[in-house]
């Protein structure tokens, strides 16, 4: 028998947890940033599910990376009026 391949959504929880270690030993500041960074992929859940990647890593760094740019773009819009 085959194994369940868990939903993207609960992939990402997955994924969230494994980098625990990583998150610990990081400042306060740098915690609550990375918390922030990690609950970018919660907006794309549906794209992250569609794009049926082998590596769960990739749309995960592809949707921080993502926001981010849609970040810079509406900052660089608004210097620009």
């Amino acid at each position: 028998m085959g194994r369940t391949v868990p939903s993207y959504r609960i992939a990402t929880e997955i994924e969230k947890a494994r980098w625990k270690p990583f998150r610990e030993m990081l400042n306060r500041k740098d915690k609550k940033l990375f918390d922030e960074m990690l609950c970018y992929p919660q907006l794309y859940n549906s794209a992250g599910s569609n794009a049926v990647r082998p590596v769960l890593l990739e749309p995960i760094l592809m949707s921080i990376v993502f926001e981010h740019y849609k970040q810079l773009d509406k900052m660089r819009t608004s210097i620009g009026k």
